[in-house]
């Protein structure tokens, strides 16, 4: 009789005992992972407490002309398309980042950037041409940057700004009758893009995509120059992935 009792105590909890079994095996997953999440380390903690940071960047940029017919492209010239492809390029640069607040911060990116634009013309026929403009130019970018907030070791951006282009390898004057594309060796340009922030134990690696759109005509037109038939205006536009070092 007693240890039919026994049993039957054991029968009246059992229900409470599943119950609270199911509710620890819920709960001891999530107190690990809460434990987990808070002794993760975060780098760089201090990185906001200095003003000034340094760096230095890669960069490979997408670039063409956005063009502008003239009125001798209909009237003039027997070309049937004239467009400017895009082509990759090299950019190579330093990082000097001003921290205004935990939000904004003020970023200069000099560099120096090798660049192959060309306008492409097609006759009928099957034939074509091409104006290649192979230069060098230093580019001094100044943007203001909004951050997000940080989530430990990372976070988001964006950047916005001007950058003033200056051609380091610039040629003489063409003369009256030459054929070469002529480009002017000077280019203001807005540039606006979004990167990531992650940081690592002893450095910051950020990359970003950013957008440019030249604001000066570059097209320098030569009286007698034939590759000026069809052009009005050479505008830059490019594309560029940037990978920063902080």
């Amino acid at each position: 009789m007693d240890t039919s009792y026994i049993w039957h105590l054991f029968y009246l909890h059992r229900k409470k005992s599943i119950a609270v079994g199911l509710l620890l095996t819920l709960l001891i997953p999530d107190l690990r992972a809460q434990s987990s999440m808070r002794y993760r380390r975060i780098h760089l903690e201090d990185y906001e407490d200095r003003t000034i940071r340094y760096g230095f960047l890669f960069a490979a940029p997408i670039t063409r002309f956005n063009i502008k017919y003239s009125d001798a492209y209909v009237n003039a010239d027997s070309a049937y398309q004239l467009y400017s492809p895009n082509k990759a390029g090299f950019r190579v640069g330093f990082i000097l980042n001003t921290i205004l607040s935990n939000r904004f911060d003020v970023r200069i990116t000099p560099a120096v950037s090798l660049y192959s634009r060309s306008v492409e013309s097609r006759y009928p026929g099957g034939t074509g041409k091409s104006e290649v403009r192979e230069s060098t130019w230093v580019d001094f970018p100044v943007l203001l940057k909004y951050k997000s907030q940080r989530r430990r070791n990372s976070r988001m951006y964006m950047v916005g700004g001007a950058s003033l282009g200056l051609e380091t390898n610039v040629r003489r004057r063409e003369v009256a009758g030459s054929s070469r594309l002529l480009t002017k060796n000077k280019d203001l340009s807005v540039e606006y893009g979004i990167g990531f922030e992650q940081f690592f134990e002893f450095f910051k690696f950020s990359p970003e995509i950013r957008f440019s759109h030249g604001l000066v005509n570059l097209f320098e037109p030569v009286q007698g120059n034939t590759a000026n038939i069809g052009l009005q205006k050479l505008r830059t536009h490019t594309v560029t992935l940037y990978l920063n070092f902080e």
